[in-house]
């Protein structure tokens, strides 16, 4: 008799358990919404409705006292037949082909460096990571006294060993590499400690292992070191794309207007945005060259997320 009713309580038990069981999950469901409400909010007040409000304006021309007028596509239309743009084009592909890859590379070998047991590492840390704290401002305004082509530090150097120096920053043919070599110097300090978090991550018997087997330093670097560390590769990869794309503080600070001749050849596309947006007032204009900064910044993203597959490690 209890036997036939064993199955009969365990049946009727189990949609209550059922039910308790998914209220808990619409529970839990509901508190994890809650905790990430602000953030998803804040996502889109401050990230995606600035860029809905900024695809719909480039659609539009902007008159006098904020108001605009629906123009359909002739900002597009506008935009690449205008000459700035595709010198501005140019510029931001150089300075990104040429800072980020120089970029990373000095920091791999500044963190490889600075992860040895030596004595004062913190204080050499520190010393390299101190261009990150400091304002941009007061980073170009270093420079640009180092720049100097009457009084500076760097052309005084070379005239001691009887060389002329350049104008650095007002020459239209070296402005642009000048600005380059700024943001490598500027850029290190930040990398250079997501490299070393990376190499922290690498277990020291793969190294003591290699050792055994007669592998040199470099060996190690290339066959060890290298591969192990392509995860942080490839986010600072990314994050300095991004970033090299939308470059222009150093430019603006650095080169700026005020009659100087390699103005043109260092503008960049964030540049170009900036002169049309609040300089010229042009807004819809505006609208429309960050869109093609932000297509080509996902653009490029995305070919990294494909490409990814082959030679990021995650082992």
């Amino acid at each position: 008799m209890s036997s036939q009713l064993q199955p009969e309580v365990h049946a009727a038990a189990r949609p209550k358990a059922e039910k308790s069981l998914n209220r808990m999950k619409r529970s839990d469901w509901l508190w994890a919404y809650l905790m990430i409400a602000p953030t998803l909010i804040g996502l889109g007040v401050f990230y995606i409705w600035p860029v809905v409000q900024t695809i719909y304006l480039s659609f539009t021309k902007w008159g006098g006292f904020g108001k605009y007028k629906w123009t359909g596509v002739d900002n597009y239309v506008l935009l690449f037949q205008d000459p700035n743009m595709w010198i501005a084009l140019k510029n931001t592909f150089v300075y990104t082909v040429l800072a980020v890859p120089a970029s990373i590379a000095i920091s791999i070998l500044i963190a490889v460096l600075l992860n040895q047991k030596i004595k004062g590492i913190s204080f050499y840390r520190t010393l390299y990571f101190l261009p990150v704290v400091t304002m941009a401002a007061a980073v170009a305004m270093v420079w640009r006294w180092l720049y100097n082509a009457d009084y500076g530090l760097i052309n005084y150097l070379l005239g001691l060993v009887g060389i002329e120096g350049p104008r650095w920053i007002s020459d239209p043919a070296i402005a642009l590499y000048a600005v380059i070599i700024v943001a490598v110097w500027s850029s290190i300090g930040y990398n250079m400690v997501i490299f070393l978090a990376g190499l922290q991550g690498i277990p020291r018997s793969y190294y003591e292992a290699a050792e055994m087997d007669g592998a040199g330093p470099v060996r190690m670097f290339f066959t060890i070191t290298l591969p192990l560390l392509t995860p942080s590769i490839f986010f600072v990869s990314i994050t300095s794309l991004i970033g090299a794309f939308q470059v222009f503080d150093l430019i603006y600070l650095m080169i700026g207007k005020l009659g100087n001749p390699a103005t043109e050849a260092t503008q960049t596309v964030a540049y170009l945005f900036f002169t049309n947006g609040f300089e010229s007032g042009n807004g819809g204009y505006a609208a429309a060259v960050a869109v093609v900064l932000l297509v080509l910044i996902l653009i490029v993203t995305a070919v990294q997320m494909k490409m990814q597959k082959k030679w990021v490690h995650y082992d």
